[in-house]
């Protein structure tokens, strides 16, 4: 990718919006997570610079997310009795994602169905829409997140600041409503800001606004507890580990259907890693990608890894006296440019197509969304892969069982001028086809057996066809083994045909052809008709 004035124009208003948008989520997540409003702020530099540098994902701003916060005050509260015990924790945690990384379990976020994408966007531009509610109208936030904002809706209506409410309304109106032309020289979100600031220093000067930012450059903060208690570590630094892992590759599959471009995960999760062991050290609170900041961000302008880096070093400024600039800044007026950004989060384009998706993938999206926000996001992230890889193995049935061919094969036709095979049965249909076109997974194994087994009783030998079939999963190869036994209690003689390469190999090493005598596998047609005309000549003899 080229990188011109252009590009560095996009980048600077990218990382000036996002660091809007960082300040007031790091200092309340740090305060809510019982470090303090300083590791908050540590927390989005450390996190923020070093997963933008060695990330995989260009436009992402990383810092305090919920997920991390919630779990990092578990850790404090449950898993550990000083500070530095759950620093280390939040060490390990970056060292377990790293190794992730490093062990490329990155890339199996490529498989993440586009529904529970959209689902998880959606919702999570719900939350930002419902937690901003109460600062919007001049309130602190409501705790307990989406649920929570809710459940304060009759007290939030009894108390509005008037002068936070029309200040937030101002911001809201310029943010949405700013010529799409200018916005690639002042970003709406940037001049939504100044006007809403404006608005709060001039006229409306009783709105709660961001006030003092922490300062001076935190100190190495990290010792080196005992043995047991890192043991007793490995398990919140796994769980710490996965959060900021999922929300962080998922939040990358965001960025990538907004961008158009595509992230590399593995890399993300090294740059993610990194982030958070530099947070552990210095006592910072440990994050991951944002979707807030990260939305911002791109529709801001930024589009590679400097907007992220510079979103860090502009937070740095701040911490290291720049501070002033922006504790006049109304609360008010961030709550409505992270309303529109929780607007443009929500995948506008699946929700306008929802009365044409199939059923079941509207079922996905809709549980997805559900529980991003009244559960948690990795809830709701984890219930849906659940159900999309459920409604893509019903999908893989319905593929599978049309792959299958289940005939009767007439005497008549089958053994026409065949010597050997008794005239009178010559209008029967002693032997049935079974013919396994394409790959067999676990989908099917189940509906196969009840499907084939009725078949493979009317005959009295049945040829199992494998000359097409390409794939065949354990699941699958037991079936196979099912409709032998099967077929063995109806006193039907088996015929193995066509078995060769990864199929053959899969069902030798699972010994599914162990009770089929080796003259009863062939290769032809024309070989399965001498077989089955021998076998047919030999209960004609008994």
């Amino acid at each position: 990718m080229k990188y011109d004035l252009s590009t560095l124009h996009g980048d600077f208003f990218g990382g000036v919006t996002s660091m809007i948008v960082a300040l007031p989520v790091a200092l309340a997540f740090g305060i809510a997570s019982g470090m303090g409003a300083a590791a908050g702020l540590y927390g989005a530099i450390s996190v923020g610079f070093f997963a933008a540098v060695f990330g995989g994902t260009k436009s992402q701003i990383s810092g305090p997310t919920t997920p991390m916060t919630v779990a990092m005050a578990a850790v404090i509260t449950v898993y550990s009795s000083t500070l530095t015990e759950a620093l280390t924790v939040v060490v390990l945690a970056g060292l377990f994602q790293v190794v992730l990384g490093v062990s490329k379990i990155g890339r199996f976020v490529a498989y993440t169905p586009y529904v529970v994408v959209s689902g998880f966007m959606s919702g999570i531009g719900i939350i930002i829409v419902l937690i901003q509610a109460r600062p919007f109208l001049g309130l602190s936030p409501a705790f307990g997140g989406a649920v929570g904002a809710l459940k304060a809706i009759p007290e939030t209506l009894g108390n509005i600041n008037i002068s936070a409410m029309i200040i937030a309304a101002v911001t809201l109106v310029v943010a949405a409503f700013w010529p799409a032309r200018l916005n690639r020289r002042l970003p709406a979100p940037l001049v939504a800001l100044i006007v809403g600031t404006l608005l709060g220093i001039l006229w409306l000067n009783d709105a709660p606004v961001i006030g003092q930012v922490p300062t001076g450059l935190p100190s190495l903060q990290i010792g080196l507890p005992p043995l047991a208690f890192l043991i007793k570590a490995i398990e919140p630094a796994l769980i710490l580990a996965l959060l900021g892992s999922i929300n962080s590759l998922l939040t990358s599959l965001v960025a990538d259907s907004l961008t158009g471009t595509q992230h590399k995960p593995n890399k993300e999760l090294v740059g993610q890693g990194i982030g958070n062991i530099v947070a552990g050290l210095f006592g910072a609170l440990p994050g991951s990608a944002s979707v807030a900041g990260t939305v911002a961000n791109i529709r801001a302008g930024g589009s590679t890894q400097v907007s992220g880096a510079l979103c860090a070093i502009l937070l740095l400024g701040l911490v290291l006296g720049l501070g002033r600039f922006v504790e006049p800044i109304p609360l008010a007026a961030l709550a409505a440019i992270l309303m529109k950004v929780g607007w443009d989060t929500i995948d506008w384009r699946m929700v306008v197509r929802m009365h044409r998706i199939r059923r079941e993938h509207l079922f996905v999206m809709l549980l997805t969304l559900g529980l991003t926000v009244f559960v948690d996001l990795v809830t709701g992230v984890a219930i849906g892969l659940i159900a999309a890889g459920m409604s893509h193995a019903l999908q893989l049935e319905r593929l599978e069982l049309d792959s299958v061919i289940s005939v009767p094969l007439l005497d008549s036709t089958f053994f026409s001028d065949f010597e050997g095979v008794d005239e009178a049965d010559m209008f029967s249909a002693r032997v049935g086809l079974v013919a396994l076109k394409g790959r067999f997974t676990v989908a099917s194994a189940n509906r196969l057996v009840v499907v084939i087994s009725a078949d493979v009783k009317d005959h009295e030998v049945v040829i199992f066809d494998f000359s097409e079939t390409t794939s065949l999963d354990d699941s699958a190869a037991m079936l196979v083994l099912q409709l032998i036994n099967s077929a063995e209690k109806e006193q039907t003689e088996c015929i193995v045909m066509g078995a060769k390469g990864p199929v053959a190999k899969t069902l030798d090493s699972l010994n599914i052809l162990d009770n089929v005598p080796r003259e009863q596998l062939v290769n032809t047609l024309d070989e399965a008709r001498q077989v089955a005309a021998n076998i047919l000549h030999q209960k004609n003899q008994d």
